[in-house]
């Protein structure tokens, strides 16, 4: 097996270094795979050569547009034939966290915009390289304690049962965007930190399975699992597409330090470097992309929001991950200072281009997370774990 470690490329931001000074710092991490949330060709060709994966994106505001099988192909013309086979990408992503958004003008395009897409893949013999998938909210389910109770909510197993129908044709992974982080934000005297930072704890064993679990990621991966399997998908790749935690926050957002900003995606990338999966699915490969890059000044909600970044803009770590290079396993990665990485020179700032990550990266969706199903794991296993 093969775990892959990616990173998520914003750009919202007016500060940020070239994409050609963001190439060594994500290789400085061992990530292989960028999920970028447009298809920047800046970035593209910037990573040109580098056999880094890339995954891009087409905004909410695309959807409706992209049902037009004439529009799809005209996009992946312009903004992936053209990079490839340079650039690796492999995946382009239609939608962001759709189905949680309670917008039926939204969820009535997503299937229709994603075979749209996949149709221009196939028509430019492009779709062996290239899947087509799409992001979706921890708050999909319906259940996720015992992970192997996992379920999907029942109003929303019409479409989903559609696109994974779709998944399942065309081969492509179910993407999941989760973070422990809020689940400890939202209940900070009851939800034990260790648990959630990968750090040594006591775990929580699966009354049904008995499978044991000492973090809380993988405990919500293997509720997705489990929640696929119930309804016939038990092949079906699952990719972790965001995960973080923030090195600052306002007063109100517990957790949000630069020590916990460590604990978390420096265990995440070690925990990674070891050839393991879930309990649940201990064989299977993990593919998680953290969030983010970079620190990004122009992004809009509390200050959490502007400080998910490895790295700050001008290219030094937001804060030491202790990676080296014993124990970020195949990877060749670069250390100084007792740190990661080289800090950027002479970083030259435009405007960010990304203008559709703003609308499918929106603190107001991603605090969908907040909902009652993301903290229904922690506040179940407390029982166990205090």
């Amino acid at each position: 097996m093969v775990n892959s470690i990616g990173i998520n490329y914003g750009q919202i931001a007016n500060n940020l270094p070239s994409p050609e000074d963001a190439v060594p710092l994500v290789k400085s991490i061992g990530a292989t795979k960028v999920k970028l949330y447009d298809a920047d060709p800046r970035v593209l060709k910037a990573f040109a050569n580098t056999d880094v994966e890339f995954m891009v994106g087409l905004g909410n505001e695309y959807l409706d547009k992209m049902r037009d099988p004439t529009n799809a192909q005209a996009w992946v013309k312009e903004n992936v034939q053209p990079h490839l086979p340079a650039t690796k990408i492999t995946s382009i992503f239609v939608g962001n966290e759709v189905l949680t958004l309670n917008d039926t003008s939204l969820s009535d395009c997503l299937l229709p915009a994603m075979q749209s897409v996949h149709a221009a893949l196939l028509n430019l013999g492009l779709d062996k390289q290239v899947t087509v998938t799409t992001t979706h909210s921890l708050a999909i389910l319906q259940t996720s304690y015992p992970s192997s109770a996992g379920a999907f909510r029942e109003d929303l197993m019409d479409p989903l049962c559609e696109t994974l129908n779709f998944h399942q044709k065309t081969g492509s992974p179910f993407l999941i965007n989760a973070y422990p982080y809020f689940a400890y934000k939202g209940n900070p005297e009851q939800v034990p930190l260790d648990f959630v930072l990968f750090q040594p704890n006591q775990g929580v064993t699966d009354p049904q399975t008995h499978l044991d679990y000492d973090n809380m990621l993988y405990a919500q991966i293997d509720a997705v699992y489990s929640a696929l399997a119930s309804l016939g998908y038990k092949k079906l790749p699952v990719h972790i597409s965001e995960t973080g935690w923030p090195s600052k926050g306002d007063e109100d957002e517990a957790g949000a330090t630069p020590e916990n900003a460590e604990k978390y995606n420096g265990n995440l990338i070690k925990l990674m470097s070891g050839k393991t999966g879930t309990p649940m699915r201990p064989n299977s490969d993990l593919n998680i992309y953290i969030f983010a890059l970079f620190n990004e000044n122009m992004k809009p909600g509390p200050t959490s929001e502007r400080n998910y970044g490895l790295f700050k803009p001008d290219g030094t770590p937001a804060y030491p991950l202790g990676i080296t290079p014993n124990n970020v396993v195949g990877r060749n990665t670069t250390v100084g200072g007792g740190s990661f990485g080289n800090a950027v020179t002479n970083p030259y700032y435009p405007m960010s281009s990304s203008t559709g990550y703003m609308s499918i990266s929106s603190t107001r969706q991603r605090y969908q997370l907040l909902g009652h199903v993301l903290l229904m794991v922690p506040l179940l296993m407390i029982k166990t774990l205090v």
